[in-house]
């Protein structure tokens, strides 16, 4: 079984993610930690029955929480300020990660990554773990090295109370295209486009259009418009619901528990892809 921490188990796809793992044989929920709902029922609190009757754990006693239930693996799909405290506090005590928050800071990034190697405590981190988009990414570098003298845009939409933007997904899709192309993305990436004369640098190795749309509950949609003479190619992924990514994180917290190198991982990793 694996010892499973829920950090903001109360969010969208948190609660999703809890009733999947409470519901799996091979994961054994010991905790759950948020800064709302302190000390109410976990499994009434989510709608699924609780066979441990854990109740939520102040997410600022996470030292206290993880010294009591010592657990294998932690979940966190929370905003960057929570996860860039507490995922840290994790991996000093070489907890393993799964992390769907977006928009983490570089320097999070490169101090996780230290205290992975030190502590012995492999990470997953995705803006997007549900499995068919990360086929997109992997389609993406395809099409992208035969088609790499087209423009190239990206257009992702998203519910409008969604905090950041552009989507952390689109923004992994942007830098996958720019290594594909061996360009650098801070270099050639527009973020949308003015009103006004505003000309487009034509050809993908001199810009990478990203767009964002916020509107009403859209889950999520990604689109990579390939334009060439007289003709264009659309890969597009639709999230229907947070359930996919709910799955993604369920497959991630099995592949870390049994993961060997001390790295962080991807979601294609964790798919073979």
């Amino acid at each position: 079984m694996i010892k499973l921490l829920i950090l903001g188990p109360t969010g969208t796809t948190s609660t999703i993610i809890s009733k999947l793992a409470l519901m799996d044989q091979e994961i054994d929920v010991v905790a759950a930690c948020d800064i709302t709902h302190i000390d109410e029922d976990f499994g009434f609190i989510i709608g699924v029955n609780d066979p441990n009757n854990i109740k939520i754990n102040n997410v600022n006693n996470l030292q206290d929480v993880i010294n009591e239930t010592r657990p294998d693996v932690v979940v966190d799909f929370t905003v960057p300020q929570a996860t860039e405290k507490n995922c840290l506090i994790c991996a000093e005590n070489g907890i393993r990660c799964v992390i769907g928050t977006t928009a983490l800071s570089n320097e999070f990034i490169t101090k996780f990554e230290e205290l992975v190697k030190k502590h012995n405590a492999p990470a997953v981190i995705s803006p997007n773990m549900a499995t068919g988009i990360n086929v997109l990414f992997k389609m993406a570098s395809l099409l992208t090295d035969y088609l790499s003298d087209w423009d190239i845009e990206v257009i992702e939409a998203h519910h409008h109370r969604k905090i950041d933007a552009p989507s952390g997904t689109a923004l992994k899709i942007g830098q996958i295209i720019c290594n594909t192309l061996g360009s650098n993305f801070e270099d050639i990436s527009k973020f949308g486009r003015g009103k006004g004369p505003n000309k487009r640098s034509v050809g993908a190795k001199n810009e990478i259009g990203i767009h964002s749309i916020r509107a009403g509950d859209i889950v999520g949609d990604h689109t990579i418009l390939y334009g060439g003479p007289g003709e264009r190619i659309e890969l597009k992924h639709q999230a229907h619901s947070r359930e996919c990514f709910a799955n993604g994180a369920i497959k991630a917290i099995k592949f870390i528990s049994i993961a060997k190198e001390n790295k962080i991982y991807s979601t294609s990793e964790v798919l073979g892809l």
